[in-house]
Parts: structure tokens; sequence; C-alpha cells
């Protein structure tokens, strides 16, 4: 887990979820409500314990926090993480008793869909409570999959990091990606569009072969991706992809990805300041997502999302452009940015 030190906030709030008939198991984590309800994803997964829940959740709601009020939106931090039962189960029955246990928040939490959920499992959700978002787009509003937008701001940040380490568009460099999922993979597409080359990994052949066809992707193995000849690395599949051993043989100038959480740890920030690699925070690049979601939440069209997530370029930049001035890891001053944005209610 990587904790933020120096950090003047409330305790974690934790709320227990359980209903067995329905395979209901999990919790919700509440980080910050400074800025308005917290909002984050809710996560369904094969997690091996009750600690590895708490653990995860307390990362991603910590994540939720500091991304809202980066991309300055009128919300804190928070986090829903459900156990994925073993077997075959009844999404219906488990999404709506998750849906009625968001709703006995009272609105101090937003949920929406995230890794291991979808639309259809927001829309059960959203049968028993208006604290939800990820649901089917209505026409003239946000809403929807927020995962294109989510990639757009990638995108976007990978231009300006691209920029800013290169002087150079991303035409003709080498990207490489790891997790090509409903995220990595509209990447893909972007970047080809861009005309990138690729390289890709995930766990998910015949996924890799699609995208290898369409974009002509090279396809490399998941633990030879960061390896790779590559002009930038970008991880977006779940957290935790830079360790140490990783940045020791990373051979990409830039890393910029989707996934949350990518440091295993907080001195990795500073192992790649040491070799010279530009980090674009993946809090400040991915927010395309939460900010699709808050659009829906908040009855604001594509347009105002479109909007947004456009600036993640320039804010991006100016990150980057900050730590190289102060000589200070470009974590470092996202988080102080960030920091400074989520202790104040929205304007």
């Amino acid at each position: 887990m990587v904790m933020r030190a120096g950090q003047s906030m409330p305790p974690m709030e934790f709320v227990r979820l359980l209903d067995e008939a329905a395979g209901l198991d999990g919790v919700i984590a509440i980080h910050s409500t400074a800025r308005g309800p917290a909002a984050g994803g809710c996560r369904l997964w094969s997690y091996p314990d009750a600690a590895s829940v708490m653990a995860d959740a307390f990362r991603l709601a910590e994540g939720m926090s500091y991304k809202n009020a980066m991309a300055e939106l009128p919300f804190g931090g928070g986090k829903a993480v459900l156990r994925r039962p073993a077997g075959e189960f009844d999404r219906q029955a488990l999404f709506e008793a998750f849906g009625k246990a968001v709703q006995q928040l009272e609105g101090r939490y937003i949920t929406a869909e995230d890794v291991g959920t979808s639309v259809a499992d927001m829309e059960y959700a959203g049968r028993h409570t208006r604290n939800v978002a990820g649901r089917s787009a209505r026409p003239g509003f946000a809403g929807g999959d927020p995962s294109p937008w989510t990639a757009l701001g990638v995108f976007e940040a990978m231009k300006a990091a691209a920029r800013f380490r290169f002087e150079s568009a991303l035409s003709g460099m080498t990207v490489a990606v790891l997790g090509v999922g409903s995220v990595g993979g509209e990447l893909c597409r972007l970047l080809a569009e861009a005309g990138a080359r690729l390289m890709i990994a995930d766990i998910d052949g015949p996924r890799c072969d699609r995208l290898s066809d369409e974009f002509g992707a090279r396809i490399v193995s998941v633990e030879g991706i960061a390896d790779v000849e590559a002009e930038v690395f970008a991880p977006c599949a779940l957290g935790g992809a830079l360790d140490e051993a990783t940045v020791a043989t990373l051979r990409a100038r830039v890393v910029c990805g989707a996934a949350n959480n990518q440091l295993a740890a907080l001195h990795i920030a500073e192992m790649l300041v040491e070799r010279g690699i530009a980090y674009a925070p993946d809090y400040v690049v991915n927010a395309g997502g939460i900010i699709n979601v808050s659009a829906e939440y908040l009855g604001e069209s594509a347009g105002d999302v479109r909007g947004r997530v456009m600036r993640i370029g320039p804010r991006t930049y100016a990150v980057l452009e900050e730590a190289a001035h102060t000589g200070l890891s470009p974590s470092i001053v996202a988080d102080r940015m960030a920091e400074r944005l989520m202790l104040q209610p929205a304007a």
C-alpha cells in the first residue's frame, strides 16, 4: 500500500458490506468529503482475503481524493471494493444489494463502474439509489461507458509528456502498452491513428490477437513488455506495475498510462527521476472516466466532459515542467497541487 506523508486529513472511514444471500461481500472506503460527496467507482475482483480488500479500498479511495481534486471536480474521494463470489453468481441480486447499501449513506458516497463492473451492474444498483453514475447514456447528457473518456485523457497526457521529453509528436514513436482492455484497447486505437507504433501485452491472448490484426501491434509477454525498446511505457492494467526491478530495466523515457497506483512504493518516483524518465502521475492522466461520471451525476453534457478531459494534457505538461524546475518528482508536485485543492470546498 502506498501512503502519502504530510497530509492533514480525517481518518479513512470504512463501511462494511455483507449480504450473504445476494453474494455481497466488501467495503466502501470514504477518504474525503471536503470538496463534496466522496466519489469513486465500484471494483469487483477476486481477492484472497478481507485484508486485501481493505488495503485496495484504502489505496483507491485515497487516490480518488487526489484525482477528483486535481481534475477540479466538486467531489471528495471514495471507493467500493467487492469480493467476486466463487463460481456462478446472480449479478442482479449482488448489485441491487450494493445499491441499497449505497443508499444508506444518504449521498455521502457516489458510485460508478470500475474494474470488474459494467453499465448493466450500475443500472441494477440504480434501482435502489440515485447516488450512482456510469449508467446508460441519455441523449444530450453525459453518461454511459467512461472508458473512452479515460483513454482520451491518457492520450492527451501522453502527447503532452512526449512534447515535454522529446519535443515531438507521437507519430513514429513506439508505445508499449501493458493491459489492452476497454481503456488500453481504445488508447491503442488513438495511438495508431496518431501514427505511433504499438507493442502490447495482456493476459487475454485473443484480445491481443484482435488488436494486433487491427493495428499491426507487436505482441509481447506481460513479463517482458517493460523491457522493450520504446519511447513510452503505458501501464493500463492493475496497479503496482512500476517496482524497483521494472524501473531498473525500463528503456522508455516516458511513463504515461491509465492504471491506478502505478508506483509500487513512494521511492519509485525518485528512481524514475534519477533515471531521467518523465512520469506522468497516474491520477492526473486517467481522470477522464471520473470526469464523465461527475458530469453524468451533475446532469451535464458530453461537451462539458470533452472540455474538461482536454485540459488533462496541459495539466500534465504543467506538472512535468514544475517538476523539472524544482527538481522534485512529478508525483510530489502533483500531490502538493492536489492537496491544496482537496482541503477546500469546490467553487
